[in-house]
């Protein structure tokens, strides 16, 4: 796991933020980023978003000098089904979600927010309920759903089914 230098609702909009980010991505060579969409109620979620985009550039470029060789191998952004990310919020993508949730329940409960120690917003409930409300929509029993950009909504069939 790579964790960057930045605190919880820190992180600065600036250039060598969106170079750390590209670094990584070179290092790690996803093929799909999951990142925050845009339009949020806090400001380091549309930050990590602003950043997330430019640094996939950055991070294709070769003439961008950094500690890692360049990446072109990243396919699509999807921005994640976050409550607090919802103005605008349009699902594109569903991915089933296999039934272990006890296994995902004990992971995420480790973190203070989840627990209601920060804001006191079921996360869990909240996010468990909407796996189910995701999944139902696409006849998948449990999902989760992402948006893309406007211009990435395309869909290309080699023939009529």
């Amino acid at each position: 796991m790579i964790c960057g230098p930045y605190r919880d609702g820190e992180i600065p909009n600036d250039d060598a933020a969106r170079r750390y980010v590209a670094d990584v991505m070179r290092q790690v060579k996803p093929t799909h980023l999951i990142t925050h969409w845009k339009e949020s109620l806090h400001k380091d979620h549309w930050i990590t978003s602003a950043i997330a985009q430019e640094a996939v550039l950055l991070a294709a470029l070769p003439g961008v000098q950094l500690a890692h060789p360049a990446h072109r191998g990243i396919r699509a952004v999807w921005y994640a089904d976050n409550w607090e990310d919802a103005t605008n919020f349009t699902p594109y993508v569903y991915v089933k979600v296999s039934d272990q949730r006890d296994a995902w329940r004990a992971a995420v409960s480790k973190y203070e927010f989840a627990r209601g120690a920060i804001a006191g917003f079921p996360y869990v409930d909240y996010y468990t309920a909407l796996a189910t409300v995701r999944g139902a929509v696409v006849y998948k029993g449990k999902a989760v759903a992402f948006a893309v950009e406007l211009e990435a909504r395309r869909r290309v069939l080699d023939s009529l089914p």
